[in-house]
């Protein structure tokens, strides 16, 4: 495993909880839960996407200013980009996985 992929490794260990970012290279957790990780960011998209669409609809009715709706885009944007990220990642190992001879 090269350095700068242990080094993501660790850093997304450390994202969910499951390992402090200056440790030795086991970064491996059992109490780690893939699937509520999932779950937290496709909330987490939603959330930001409802809170950009309420933006905009208090833009147009004169009650919110621009650079919120704005902000609120930017942010639902970075994570919409971040699914779909993932979900590219997702379907490249699942390809790999199938290419692999039995």
């Amino acid at each position: 495993m090269n350095s700068a992929a242990l080094l993501a490794a660790k850093a997304y260990g450390a994202a969910a909880g499951g390992v402090a970012p200056n440790t030795g290279p086991a970064v491996a957790n059992t109490n780690f839960n893939f699937s509520a990780m999932l779950a937290q960011q496709v909330s987490s998209t939603v959330e930001a996407t409802k809170a950009a669409e309420t933006q905009a609809a208090q833009a147009v009715t004169g009650k919110a200013e621009m650079v919120d709706v704005v902000t609120a885009v930017a942010a639902a944007e970075v994570q919409m980009e971040t699914m779909l990220a993932f979900r590219d990642q997702a379907i490249q190992a699942y390809q790999e996985i199938m290419r692999m001879p039995i």
